[in-house]
């Protein structure tokens, strides 16, 4: 294959991403849904996003799991609300990259915060992936235009791959590191909190 075919081939699989399907917040029922519906909507939508046909997007399992890791909120009568819907949507998005102890803790100091509205923060996601796609589009061409000049024809996709890779890790880190900053005002906030209870008492 030629290199100018496989720059192109690049550019075109990446639209195809970013073209991808998320749950926007006018198909979320305002009804309370039980598992196995909140399963078939995911499906549904998200069915697009799948790297595999066999792969799950959500399984009773996962949901119990979150619930039991203490990233989702308790059902009630075994009925999830809107908001469980937004929170497992985050958790689709998250899971990509993080660690499931990594997004307790960065649910914990701030979805799960009763100042925190989780409905804005999910629209404001939605519309900040849209506006960013023009710029890692041409982020994708830079990088493809980068692996392309350095002349190493029979390894471009290695070389490609090592690219896309790298810059994943970045942000990867970058988010790491944004948590662990979480973390430690977290914990700064509940010594705080000790203190105060120790002089009241």
């Amino acid at each position: 294959m030629e290199d100018a075919t496989l720059k192109e081939h690049i550019e075109a699989l990446y639209r195809g991403i970013a073209a991808m399907p998320d749950i926007e917040p006018a198909e979320i029922p305002k009804l309370d849904l039980y598992m196995d519906q909140v399963i078939t909507l995911f499906e549904s939508v998200l069915e697009p996003t799948k790297r595999h046909p066999e792969d799950k997007l959500l399984t009773k399992t996962m949901i119990n799991n979150y619930t039991k890791d203490k990233l989702l909120l308790p059902a009630k009568n075994k009925k999830y609300s809107p908001e469980h819907i937004i929170q497992m949507a985050l958790i689709y998005h998250l899971k990509q990259s993080l660690s499931i102890g990594d997004i307790k803790t960065l649910f914990q100091g701030t979805l799960h915060r009763e100042d925190v509205d989780g409905w804005k923060v999910y629209e404001r996601f939605l519309r900040l992936k849209e506006e960013q796609a023009p710029q890692l589009e041409q982020a994708v061409a830079a990088q493809t235009e980068a692996v392309e000049a350095a002349g190493e024809s029979q390894a471009f996709t290695l070389l490609a791959v090592l690219s896309f890779i790298h810059q994943a890790n970045t942000y990867k880190r970058l988010a790491e590191k944004l948590i662990d900053d979480l973390e430690k005002r977290m914990a700064k906030d509940k010594d705080k909190d000790k203190e105060k209870g120790k002089k009241s008492s």
